[in-house]
């Protein structure tokens, strides 16, 4: 047991903690000609959901590469960051989102990796659009990622 009360799992023969943090994830909400640039997730989490562009920080790159690395393969689109939106975090899921406001500044809006579909959306057309219902009963992620979208989209403008 360690000083803060906490036990970790440690390596039975030499005593290291194998360490269990939260992955970081960056997002970028884009906006381009006055609307928010989401597309249709292919993978879980919520696969078949509508979102901004998001993905893992890959090692050798900071949170904001990641996020204009991640912006580029799933959309087609070069962006530039506007600032930092938010982080996101909850004890039972292992991410950590970074979610930062963008804009566009060249390429051609096109589905790219882990996405079906790549639109334009009107500032508050996410919270109308007939999406999948939010999901219920399923693996914690799920729900507290579709969370993080509200907020995120909701607070975009």
């Amino acid at each position: 047991m360690c000083a803060d009360g906490k036990t970790r799992e440690r390596c039975e023969r030499c005593g290291l903690i194998a360490w269990r943090n939260p992955a970081p994830v960056g997002m970028a909400l884009i906006e381009r000609e006055g609307k928010l640039v989401l597309i249709r997730r292919q993978a879980d989490p919520l696969a078949g959901y509508w979102a901004p562009p998001a993905g893992y920080v890959e090692r050798g790159e900071s949170v904001p590469q990641a996020v204009l690395r991640e912006a580029k393969e799933e959309t087609g689109l070069d962006i530039a960051l506007d600032g930092l939106l938010d982080v996101y975090s909850r004890a039972d899921v292992d991410v950590l989102i970074v979610a930062y406001r963008a804009h566009a500044v060249g390429g051609r809006l096109v589905a790219g990796d882990d996405a079906s579909e790549a639109g334009l959306f009107a500032p508050d057309a996410w919270l109308r659009e007939p999406q999948a219902p939010p999901p219920v009963g399923g693996a914690a992620v799920d729900e507290w990622f579709y969370g993080v979208i509200r907020d995120a989209v909701a607070r975009w403008r």
